[in-house]
C-alpha cells in the first residue's frame, strides 16, 4: 500500500532547507555512552531470585510499556538482524550514520512530488530514541529536528561500534502496541526468545516496524516485499498466513517462570528489581508439586486449596514459600502462609510440653480418657474425641502422638488457660491475641486461629530444643535474636513423643504418611466441621508445615490432616531427605531414660524418658476402692429439655456414677432413688434439682445441679 502523497517542494521549503543547514550553529552532539544506555535499561519486570540466583517469579510492575531484560547482540536471531536490515537500513555496514544515497534519493523525489520515503539509517532512528528533543510531534519531524537527527547519526557512530548501534537498537525499538525491545516482542509474538526466531517470524517482526498497527495482510505483503528486496529466501504465503495467525490474537507475554507468586507480590517494588531470597528454586518446586499433586487427588472431596512452607532449621531461612497450589482455587491469590485458620491438634504439642516443664506431667503419667464435663461462663464444656471413641486409661505418650482430645482438656485444667495461652505467644503464635479466658478450655483442641507461618516457627522451635528466633527470607540478612521459651528437656520429650509410630499407632495405625524412612517429629490437625487440615512436622534440618483446606471456608468431604495435609508433607519430607540423613537427637543434660511397667498394664512396658527428678519405675493406677464415689452423669449445671414430640412417660434421664459402693446411695432433691450402683431412671420434672452421692451418716461424696425445662419453659 503506498504511502500518502505528499504537496511538491516550493521555493519557498528550499529556502527554509538552505537556512537551517546553514545557520544552525554547529555543536558536539551530546550522546550518552553504549554501557551508559545499556545500564539505565530497566524491563518492565521485577524479579525473585532464589539463593543461587535462579528465577523464581517474575512480575509485571510497569504498566506504561512492555520491555523485558537487554538482550546482547550474540543472542539473537541472524535471521532477525538480516531481516531488519533489509527493511530499515540496506546500507548500514557502509554507511557512518547517515545514507547520503538514500537521503538525496529522498530528497529529489520530494522535489518533484513523489511519495515521502523515510531516508533514515538505523543509527539516526536510535539518536532519535535516546534524544526526547529529535521526536516527531503530532506529524512528522521538522527540517531542524531531520536536520539535528542527522548530525546526532554522525556523531553517534564517532563512539558507538555498529554492533553497539545494532543491539541497542534491537533493544529500544517499539514494533507493536506497548511492545519495546525484540525480547518483549519475541516472546508476545511467537513464545519464543530472540535467539530462536526462523527466517519467516523475523521478516514479520521487520515489516511491523515501518507501521506497528497495521493489519495482518499489510504486514504480510510486507514482509514478502522485504525478503525480495533483501534477496532473502521467502514463501509469501505461509508468510501471509504466519502473520495473520499472529496478528489476529491478543499479543500476550506469559510470565518465564511463576513458582512464587505470593512472596514476589509481597516483596517486589520496582520495574527491574532483582530481588535475592533465602528460598531454594528445587525446594519451592518440589513443594508447590507436592501439594499440588495432592490437590489434585482432593478435588472430589471439595478441596481447592493448600499451602506449604519449608524453612532451615539452624538459619531460619524460608527454602520454600507456597502460598496457593490449588489447580481449582477461586480465591488463588489469597496467601495460604499468612492465613489465619483454626489451628486444630497442632497447638497440643506446646500444652504438654509446659505441663511436662512444670513437672505435673511426665510422658509416662495416666490420663483418662473418659467423658468430662467442664462448666464455664457460657456453659457446659464437653469435649469429644475424633473418631468419637474413648480409650480408658492412657499416657500423655499414647494421648499426645494419637491426638485425644479430652486427656488433652485435662493436661489444660492442670496447666490453666491463661499460662498456656502466654507460652503459645512466646511460641510466636502472635495471633492468638485475646485473654485465655476468651478461648476457655477448647484452647486445648486448637479453637484459636493461627497461620501457616506462626505454625511453622513454633514447630522450628521445638526442633530447636525449644530457642526461638525470627524466621527471613532475604538473603543476606541478619538472624533475628534468638531466645529460649520452652525447657530443653521438656522440649526434647516433647519431640520424642512426636517421633514415635508406635504411640501414635491408637488412632493411626503403623502405617501411615507420617511414617518416615528417617528420623522426624510431626503433629496434625483438623479444625471443627473439617474446615482445615494440618501437618507440620520437622527433621533434625529441616521444618515443614503443610495447610490444606478451602479459603472460603466450606468444610471439605471426610478429609482430615492424615489424608487430607500429611501425604504432601511426606512427599516434601522425602524429597528434602533423598541424600540427606536425619538421625534422632542427642539428649540433653537433664533428661534419663527409665524401663517402666504399669499395674494394672494399661499399657505395655517400654522405656521412657523423664526430666531428672520426675523418673519412676512402676505407675500404679489407684484402685477403684480408693477412689472417691463420684457423678458421672448428668454433669453439673446441664440443662435438661423436655422433647414435645416424644410422649412425657416415654422420656427418662438415668443417673450414673463411678467408684461407687454398696451403701452410697442417690438422693435427689433430699429424696432417696436406690444404690448409686443401680443406675437408677428418673422421669424428669421441670424446675432446678440436686443431686447427691451419699454414704452412711449422711456423708456427701459428690453433688450436681442441674435443671429441666418443660414445654412451657
Amino acid at each position: 500500500m503506498p504511502y500518502p502523497k505528499r504537496p511538491a517542494a516550493t521555493p519557498l521549503h528550499l529556502q527554509s532547507l538552505v537556512m537551517t543547514l546553514f545557520l544552525l550553529p554547529v555543536l558536539a552532539w551530546g550522546m550518552p555512552a553504549f554501557n551508559e544506555v545499556k545500564s539505565a535499561w530497566r524491563p518492565s519486570e521485577a524479579y525473585l531470585l532464589d539463593r543461587n540466583g535462579k528465577p523464581l517469579h517474575e512480575l509485571r510492575m510497569d504498566f506504561t510499556v512492555r520491555r523485558l531484560p537487554w538482550v546482547g547482540l550474540d543472542q539473537v536471531s541472524t535471521a532477525l538482524v538480516a531481516a531488519v536490515l533489509a527493511a530499515e537500513d540496506r546500507r548500514f555496514y557502509q554507511h557512518h550514520g547517515v545514507d547520503w544515497r538514500a537521503l538525496a534519493s529522498a530528497s529529489v523525489g520530494r522535489l518533484f512530488g513523489k511519495p515521502a520515503r523515510g531516508a533514515s539509517t538505523l543509527t539516526m532512528q536510535l539518536a532519535a530514541m535516546l534524544d526526547p528533543t529529535l521526536a516527531p510531534g503530532k506529524g512528522r519531524r521538522t527540517l531542524a529536528q531531520k536536520w539535528a537527527q542527522l548530525r546526532a547519526g554522525l556523531e553517534l557512530e564517532k563512539t558507538w561500534g555498529k554492533r553497539e548501534i545494532l543491539e541497542a537498537y534491537l533493544n529500544l525499538v517499539s514494533f507493536r502496541g506497548e511492545l519495546q525491545g525484540m525480547a518483549a516482542t519475541a516472546r508476545a509474538f511467537f513464545g519464543k526468545q530472540p535467539s530462536g526466531l526462523t527466517a519467516n517470524e523475523a521478516l514479520v517482526l521487520a515489516a511491523v516496524l515501518p507501521s506497528p498497527n497495521a493489519g495482518a495482510g499489510r504486514i504480510g505483503n510486507r514482509a514478502c516485499a522485504i525478503a525480495k528486496a533483501g534477496n532473502l529466501s521467502a514463501d509469501c504465503p505461509a508468510l501471509q498466513a504466519l502473520a495473520a495467525s499472529v496478528l489476529n490474537r491478543p499479543l500476550q507475554i506469559e510470565p518465564g517462570v511463576e513458582l512464587a507468586p505470593h512472596l514476589a507480590r509481597q516483596l517486589l517494588k520496582t520495574p527491574g528489581e532483582r530481588l535475592s531470597t533465602t528460598l531454594d528454586e528445587s525446594i519451592q518446586r518440589l513443594a508447590f508439586n507436592a501439594l499440588n499433586q495432592q490437590l489434585r487427588g482432593l478435588a472430589d472431596r471439595n478441596v481447592r486449596d493448600g499451602a506449604a512452607l519449608v524453612v532451615d532449621n539452624e538459619t531460619g531461612e524460608m527454602l520454600a514459600y507456597v502460598g496457593s497450589a490449588g489447580p481449582f482455587s477461586k480465591a488463588g491469590k489469597v496467601d495460604g502462609i499468612h492465613a489465619r485458620r483454626q489451628a486444630g491438634s497442632t497447638l497440643k504439642p506446646f500444652l504438654y510440653g509446659l505441663a511436662v516443664e512444670k513437672r505435673y506431667l511426665t510422658a509416662a503419667s495416666i490420663l483418662d480418657d473418659a467423658p468430662i464435663h467442664l462448666e464455664t461462663a457460657s456453659g457446659l464444656y464437653i469435649p469429644q474425641n475424633y473418631d468419637r471413641d474413648y480409650k480408658g486409661q492412657v499416657s500423655v505418650r499414647t494421648a499426645l502422638a494419637s491426638s485425644l482430645n479430652i486427656p488433652a482438656v485435662r493436661a489444660l485444667v492442670l496447666s490453666g488457660v491463661e499460662r498456656f495461652r502466654d507460652r503459645l505467644r512466646e511460641f510466636g503464635y502472635l495471633s492468638i491475641s485475646q485473654p485465655g479466658e476468651y478461648y476457655g478450655f477448647s484452647l486445648a483442641l486448637g479453637s484459636a486461629e493461627v497461620s501457616l507461618l506462626e505454625q511453622v516457627n513454633a514447630f522450628r522451635a521445638l526442633a530447636n530444643g525449644g530457642v526461638y528466633s525470627a524466621l527471613r527470607f532475604r538473603l543476606g540478612e541478619k538472624p533475628g535474636q534468638a531466645r529460649r521459651v520452652m525447657d530443653e528437656s521438656a522440649a526434647f520429650i516433647i519431640a520424642d513423643i512426636l517421633s514415635d509410630p508406635a504411640g501414635r499407632a491408637v488412632t493411626f495405625g503403623l502405617s501411615n504418611p507420617l511414617a518416615t524412612r528417617f528420623w522426624t517429629a510431626v503433629k496434625t490437625g483438623t479444625s471443627k466441621d473439617m474446615r482445615d487440615n494440618w501437618c507440620i512436622g520437622f527433621s533434625r534440618s529441616h521444618t515443614v508445615g503443610v495447610w490444606v483446606g478451602n479459603f472460603e471456608g466450606d468444610s471439605m468431604q471426610d478429609v482430615s490432616g492424615i489424608t487430607g495435609a500429611a501425604p504432601a508433607w511426606l512427599e516434601i519430607m522425602n524429597g528434602l531427605h533423598e541424600s540427606l540423613a536425619s538421625n534422632p537427637p542427642q539428649p540433653p543434660n537433664g533428661v534419663v531414660r527409665r524401663e517402666i511397667r504399669y499395674l494394672p498394664a494399661v499399657e505395655p512396658p517400654r522405656s521412657e524418658w523423664f526430666i531428672q527428678g520426675t523418673e519412676t519405675e512402676l505407675i500404679r493406677l489407684a484402685e477403684a476402692v480408693d477412689q472417691p464415689p463420684r457423678i458421672a452423669s448428668p454433669a453439673n449445671g446441664v440443662v435438661i429439655a423436655l422433647d414435645p414430640d416424644i410422649p412425657y412417660e416415654n422420656q427418662a434421664v438415668f443417673f450414673t456414677a463411678r467408684s461407687v459402693k454398696p451403701d452410697v446411695e442417690f438422693v435427689l432433691d433430699g429424696n432417696r432413688l436406690g444404690s448409686g450402683e443401680s443406675s437408677p431412671k428418673w422421669r424428669p420434672t421441670p424446675g432446678r434439682h440436686k443431686l447427691a452421692l451419699v454414704g452412711q451418716g449422711g456423708k456427701v461424696y459428690d453433688y450436681v445441679e442441674f435443671s429441666v425445662r418443660g414445654l412451657n419453659h
